[in-house]
């Protein structure tokens, strides 16, 4: 059974203090409690129960404080995480994070608290039978709404409907490494359509704006852009694209992870 890298995006904002940090009293974000443990703890216990997921990577750049989380710390002397250096920006962090690792990347983010090890297999299981060069994990809009109204406030809005990126990537081999570079621009896509342009061509925001095509059609689009095949994988789960961002999103995970351990 093929396994895959997991690369656990934790870096902070240089010369800023995260608002949940500061809230917390805590130096970074990827370790404010939620539900009771640190949100990092929740990403690396799932990415550990995963059997599609062999060595795990958290890339940060004040590491001691994650790593001693107990179960981290575990996991370390375990052999099974490792840490990497955070560098300045998103993309190189990404690049930083691969280096000598074994591909696939499975790319996903410390605030990611409510993916669980079976929505990572599932991610997994997808990329591979879809032959994917890179990929993003994606949510049905109606899915992410029955997760929880206000989950998401806006979503990528296709002909075949809309949806909500999961903050988890797929990256197939060190041939398409440079598809991180689409993430330079920090990503944040609906939020910022702009960015769409200087990522993907002015044509392809022009479609996505105004709704052209299926998404399995943009992302062909893009796919001949770039040279590789970049597949879009829609997870089962609404609550995967549900993130710890603000005051609001940390009250609704809270919510259903206590959801979860009643039933």
């Amino acid at each position: 059974m093929e396994k895959v890298t997991a690369l656990v995006m934790a870096g902070k904002r240089s010369g800023t203090l995260d608002p949940l940090a500061e809230r917390a009293g805590v130096s970074q974000k990827s370790v404010v409690p939620v539900y009771g443990k640190p949100m990092i703890e929740h990403v690396t216990e799932a990415l550990a129960a995963c059997h599609r997921v062999g060595e795990i990577r958290v890339v940060a750049h004040e590491p001691d404080e994650i790593a001693a989380i107990p179960s981290i710390a575990k996991l370390q002397a375990e052999g099974r995480l490792t840490f990497r250096p955070g560098a300045f920006n998103l993309v190189d962090s990404v690049f930083s994070g691969a280096e000598g690792a074994a591909f696939p990347l499975l790319i996903t983010t410390s605030d990611n608290c409510l993916v669980t090890a079976a929505g990572y297999a599932e991610f997994v299981e997808k990329c591979l039978a879809a032959d994917a060069g890179a990929a993003a994990a994606l949510a049905r809009k109606e899915d992410v709404i029955a997760a929880d109204p206000e989950g998401q406030k806006k979503f990528y809005e296709f002909t075949d409907g809309g949806y909500s990126n999961c903050n988890t990537y797929w990256i197939g081999s060190r041939e398409t490494l440079s598809a991180a570079e689409i993430l330079r621009s920090g990503g944040q896509f609906v939020k910022y359509p702009g960015r769409i342009a200087k990522a993907f061509g002015l044509m392809n925001l022009i479609r996505f704006y105004f709704g052209w095509g299926d998404k399995e059609k943009l992302f062909a689009q893009i796919s001949r852009r770039f040279g590789y095949r970049l597949v879009p994988v829609v997870l089962s789960n609404g609550e995967f694209a549900i993130d710890v961002d603000e005051p609001r999103s940390f009250a609704i995970t809270e919510k259903l992870l206590a959801r979860r351990e009643v039933g």
